[in-house]
């Protein structure tokens, strides 16, 4: 049987939840810096009250680090009665006038909490067409939660401190993964069908490729970012504020 169309394809995966899943796995190819070089004075020179250094990543490999950022995801939205993931209530906290994480992946319908660790205030906001919210400013040890209703990316800023910032890609469905700092993915308990696979990197855009997951076998999807001379995978989408998935 052929499927066509993404969203077409996740409902006729519905049909095959009886049927044995599979794993998607596969192997994410950086071979230069992406991430921009944030410079950001250690404090600043007009805060008042409590001081709170600037915590600081010092990763190792750079390269490692690159690969780790990205995001790994199934286009589409969920199949009719496949269930969502159940995880607890993620939190991106407010620590050393950072956030931490500053890259979450959640699936569609999931409620983030952002509790402020910092003996300060903040005052966390988005403006992001996925979903946007302003949390007004509160204390250490207080927390708001938001929900994400639809997928998209989602930029996450603080008024108070300039430097801070964080990403949170609301996937489609319960199919994603992140790689590993050696690059590697595994998206696992994925119904047989053909998909499209997404990679996602902040400064790089999003990257496209067709799959057929057949019963009995595992699937791979590799990805090289950015694209180089000759690749065969599909061209990818640098717009930044382009939504993930079907926004309905």
């Amino acid at each position: 049987m052929r499927f066509k169309g993404p969203t077409a394809l996740l409902a006729l995966a519905a049909l095959a939840v009886g049927a044995h899943a599979e794993n998607i796995t596969g192997a994410i190819l950086i071979k230069k810096k992406l991430t921009r070089r944030s410079v950001t004075p250690a404090v600043s020179v007009y805060q008042r009250g409590t001081i709170v250094q600037l915590g600081e990543d010092t990763p190792s490999d750079p390269l490692a680090f690159e690969r780790s950022r990205v995001v790994i995801y199934l286009e589409g939205p969920a199949p009719a009665g496949a269930l969502p993931a159940v995880n607890p209530v993620p939190q991106v906290a407010q620590l050393d006038r950072r956030f931490s994480p500053d890259l979450l992946v959640i699936q569609a319908g999931s409620t983030v909490s952002f509790p402020n660790m910092d003996p300060i205030f903040h005052n966390i906001f988005s403006l992001s067409k996925a979903k946007s919210f302003d949390l007004g400013s509160y204390d250490r040890g207080q927390t708001r939660k938001v929900l994400f209703p639809k997928p998209g990316i989602v930029d996450v800023y603080c008024h108070l401190h300039p430097n801070m910032a964080a990403t949170i890609v609301v996937t489609p469905n319960r199919w994603y993964a992140r790689a590993d700092g050696s690059g590697r993915y595994r998206i696992p308990d994925v119904p047989p069908g053909q998909y499209t696979v997404v990679a996602w990197h902040k400064y790089a855009g999003f990257f496209r490729k067709t799959i057929v997951v057949e019963a009995g076998h595992d699937s791979v999807a590799d990805f090289f970012i950015p694209l180089e001379a000759n690749d065969n995978q599909e061209v990818p989408i640098k717009d930044h504020a382009v939504d993930v998935g079907n926004n309905q």
